[in-house]
C-alpha cells in the first residue's frame, strides 16, 4: 500500500466540490484569514498581526465560545523543577502508541515552555503557589507534575479570556457568528480565501467571502459526529470537511479519543456532556465500581492515571463484566474545601445534576472527546493545498499519534500556531494578491436535511464508538452511504437539494467526516491507542505501524491509502514550499 502519489492541490480547481450555497454577496480583503477563535486561532492571528499582516478572524459563534474555553485540566509543559522536555517527549510517545511523529513531538516539548511563558506575557493568569511559582498537577500518562492550570479547573476559560482581550486590544478585524463554507482557490489551485455565512448577527449578513492568499484553519473538533460528546454544539467538523472538499489530505481520523470520565446523565443523553477532568484523578480520586472496588489497580502501573485509552477500556470492560452503564469516580476524601478551591466548575456541574461529589461518588462513563487526527500538516502547519494551513484539533501534525497525551492539546495549538505565523512571514506568502475563481465554476455538493444530523450521530455512536468491529463498521458505512446516495440522487435526478442554511451545511459536514472516520477505522484492522477493534484485539506493528491517509475525490468518493512507514510524505512538492 502506498500514500497518495499526487498532491491534490494541483488538481483542476474547478473540479472540486463545494457546498450548495448562494454566491458571495460581499467580500473583505486581507493578507491572512484565520478560521476559529480558540487558543490556536487567536494565537496565529495575534502573531500574524504583530508581524504587520492584515489579519481577519472568522469564528462560528462569539470569540470566546470555542472548545478552548471548555478545557478544564490545563496545559502541559516541562516547567517544573526536575522536569525536562525529554521526559515530556517520552510520555507523549508512550501515549501515542507508536504512531507519533517524533520530530513533531520534539518541536512541541522544546518550544512549549517558552510558548507558555509568552501566553502568560499576553495576560493569561495561571494558578500559583504562595511563593509565586506555577502550581503544577499531574494527569493521565504523565510521570511528573507538569500541568499548569487556572481557576482550579477553568484553564481554557482563562486562556480564552486573555487571548480575546489581546485581540480586542490590538483591534483585529473579526467576523463572529460566521460559519465557514468553502476554500476559494485561484486558477493554479492555490488558496485565495474562504466563503462564509454570517448567521444573523455581526456586521454582515448572508454569504460573503474573505479574499486572502493564506488561510489558517483552527476550527476545532468534530465531536458532534457522536450522540454524546464533551464538545460544544459548534464542533461539527467544518474545517476537516472544508479541507476535504478543497482536495487536502486528512490522516488518522480513526483515532477519536473518548474521555474516560464524563458525567453519566443516562444512556439516552445526547449533545454536550459535562466533563470530569483527568486532573481530579491526578489529585488522587479513584475509579471504583458499584461495590467500591478500584478496578484499575493491576491493569497499568499508573492505575487511574494510565493513558486515556487504557482507562476508557478499563471502564468499558468493568461495565460489561458488571452489566452496568457506568462506573464511579470517588473523591469524597478530598473534602469540601478542596473541591470548592481546586475544582469549582466540576463541583457546580455535578451539583446542577443532583450529584454532590463531596458526599457521594460521581457516576462516569466514556464519551467522545478529542480527534487525534485531522487535516494532515507538516511541522509548519502547511497542508497539501498551497496556502492552506491548519492547527489545533482540526490538524494532524503527528504529535498525538494514536492517542493524545492529556493536556497536550492546548500546547499543540499554541506552538504550531506560532510556527504557522512565522512561516507565512518567512515565505512572503501574504504578498501574493489572490485571484479567486468564481464559486459557480465548481460543482455543488448536495445538502442533507437538518434531521440527518441526528441520524449520523446515532449511526456513529452505534457503529464507530468506543468499541468497534468489522460488522459494526460495515453497517455504519452502509447506512452513511445511503444518506450520501439519497442526497446525491435527489440532486442528480431533479436538481433539488435541502435548503441551504446552517443546519443543512452542518449535517452535510458531519456526514463527510463520518464517512472518512468509518473508512479509516475499517482499514485499520488492529487495536491501537484509542482505536479499539473487538474483532482485532491485538496491536500489530508489522502491518499497521503506519498512517491512513484519506482524500475526497472530485466525484465525492473517498480515496483511502496507507503510508509505507510511520513517516508522512511531504505535504507539498518542493517547488511549492516557498
Amino acid at each position: 500500500m502506498r500514500p497518495p502519489a499526487a498532491h491534490p492541490g494541483a488538481a483542476a480547481p474547478g473540479t472540486r466540490p463545494r457546498l450548495h450555497a448562494p454566491a458571495p454577496g460581499w467580500s473583505i480583503d486581507a493578507d491572512v484569514v484565520v478560521v476559529g477563535s480558540g487558543v490556536a486561532g487567536l494565537t496565529a492571528a495575534l502573531r500574524c498581526e504583530a508581524a504587520g499582516l492584515t489579519t481577519v478572524v472568522v469564528t462560528k459563534a462569539r470569540l470566546d465560545d470555542g472548545s478552548t474555553r471548555w478545557a478544564q485540566g490545563g496545559i502541559a509543559a516541562a516547567l517544573g523543577e526536575g522536569d525536562t522536555p525529554e521526559q515530556h517527549l517520552d510520555d507523549t510517545l508512550v501515549a501515542g502508541a507508536g504512531l507519533c511523529d517524533e520530530e513533531a513531538v520534539r518541536i512541541l516539548v522544546t518550544e512549549g515552555p517558552d510558548a507558555v511563558r509568552r501566553l502568560i506575557a499576553t495576560g493569561a493568569r495561571f494558578d500559583a503557589s504562595t511563593d509565586g511559582d506555577l502550581e503544577l498537577t499531574r494527569e493521565g500518562g504523565h510521570h511528573r507534575r507538569r500541568i499548569a492550570h487556572a481557576g482550579g479547573d477553568a484553564t481554557g476559560a482563562e486562556i480564552s479570556r486573555a487571548l480575546v482581550e489581546a485581540v480586542r486590544a490590538r483591534g483585529l478585524r473579526t467576523v463572529e457568528n460566521a460559519l465557514v463554507l468553502d476554500l476559494l482557490t485561484d486558477a493554479e489551485g492555490r488558496t485565495a480565501g474562504v466563503t462564509l455565512h454570517v448567521m444573523g448577527e455581526g456586521q454582515h449578513d448572508g454569504v460573503g467571502a474573505v479574499h486572502a492568499p493564506a488561510v489558517v484553519l483552527a476550527t476545532g473538533g468534530m465531536g458532534q459526529v457522536f450522540s454524546a460528546t464533551t464538545n460544544p454544539a459548534v464542533s461539527t467538523g467544518d474545517g476537516v470537511a472544508l479541507a476535504l472538499r478543497a482536495g487536502a489530505e486528512v490522516s488518522d481520523l480513526e483515532f477519536v479519543q473518548f474521555h474516560p470520565t464524563v458525567l453519566f446523565l443516562g444512556a439516552d443523553a445526547e449533545g454536550q456532556q459535562p466533563l470530569v477532568s483527568e486532573a481530579v484523578r491526578g489529585e488522587g480520586a479513584h475509579l471504583v465500581d458499584a461495590d467500591g472496588v478500584r478496578f484499575m489497580l493491576g491493569q497499568h502501573e499508573l492505575a487511574e492515571l494510565a493513558p486515556r485509552d487504557i482507562v476508557a477500556k478499563g471502564i468499558m470492560r468493568r461495565m460489561r463484566e458488571n452489566d452496568t452503564e457506568h462506573m464511579y469516580l470517588d473523591a469524597r476524601h478530598f473534602g469540601a474545601e478542596m473541591w470548592e478551591h481546586r475544582f469549582p466548575t466540576i463541583l457546580a456541574a455535578c451539583r446542577a445534576h443532583g450529584i454532590d461529589p463531596v458526599t457521594e461518588p460521581v457516576p462516569v462513563a466514556p464519551a467522545a472527546h478529542y480527534a487525534s487526527g485531522g487535516v494532515r500538516t507538516d511541522s509548519y502547519g502547511r497542508t497539501t493545498v498551497p496556502g492552506l494551513y491548519a492547527c489545533g484539533e482540526v490538524a494532524c501534525t503527528g504529535v498525538h499519534g494514536a492517542n493524545r497525551l492529556a493536556s497536550n492539546s492546548l500546547l499543540e495549538g499554541l506552538v504550531y500556531a506560532e510556527r504557522i505565523a512565522a512561516d507565512i512571514v518567512r515565505t512572503g506568502l501574504h504578498a501574493r494578491v489572490p485571484q479567486p475563481l468564481p464559486t459557480s465554476q465548481r460543482p455543488a455538493h448536495p445538502l442533507l436535511p437538518p434531521e440527518a444530523r441526528f441520524a449520523v450521530q446515532r449511526i456513529m455512536t452505534r457503529g464507530a464508538g468506543v468499541l468497534r468491529s468489522e460488522a459494526s463498521l460495515a453497517e455504519a458505512a452502509d447506512r452513511l452511504h445511503r444518506l450520501h446516495a439519497d442526497a446525491r440522487d435527489a440532486l442528480d435526478e431533479n436538481g433539488k437539494t435541502a435548503e441551504p442554511g446552517v443546519d443543512t451545511w452542518e449535517a452535510t459536514n458531519l456526514l463527510c467526516v463520518a464517512r472518512v472516520l468509518v473508512a479509516a477505522a475499517r482499514q485499520r484492522e488492529e487495536t491501537r491507542g484509542c482505536h479499539w477493534r473487538e474483532d482485532r484485539p491485538e496491536r500489530d506493528d508489522t502491518a499497521w505501524r503506519r498512517h491512513i491517509v484519506v482524500r475526497l475525490n472530485p466525484d465525492r468518493s473517498l480515496a483511502v491509502c496507507t503510508t509505507d512507514t510511520t513517516d508522512f510524505p511531504p505535504t507539498l512538492p518542493q517547488a511549492q514550499e516557498q
